[in-house]
């Protein structure tokens, strides 16, 4: 994209799962692991916007609690690895489901 005019838009903070899958193997730098290293989940999640944001899933959470067309939301948990603030997909639990955390 040649443009250099950007404008904010909101989105939405929930969406479905458009498609996951687990890291077995530690990424490559500038990726920032903790030691030992922790296989992690990742979810491609569609937006009511249309767009598909890939992120990570929410800490206890794994491939076996999603599902293709599940609702996930966005939440907020701090990367022990460094004490930074992160945004990754939680699944939605509806009411009369329980919940495993």
């Amino acid at each position: 994209c040649e443009g250099e005019d950007f404008e904010s838009v909101p989105l939405s903070r929930r969406g479905t799962v458009w498609s996951y899958t687990d890291a077995q193997y530690q990424p490559p730098p500038p990726y920032q692991a903790p030691e030992p290293f922790v296989p992690f989940a990742l979810a491609a999640v569609e937006l009511p916007e249309g767009m598909v944001v890939l992120g990570q899933v929410a800490q206890g959470y794994g491939t076996t609690d999603l599902r293709v067309g599940a609702e996930v939301e966005l939440v907020v948990e701090t990367e022990h690895a460094t004490d930074q603030l992160i945004w990754r997909w939680k699944p939605v639990v509806e009411l009369g489901e329980e919940a495993d955390q």
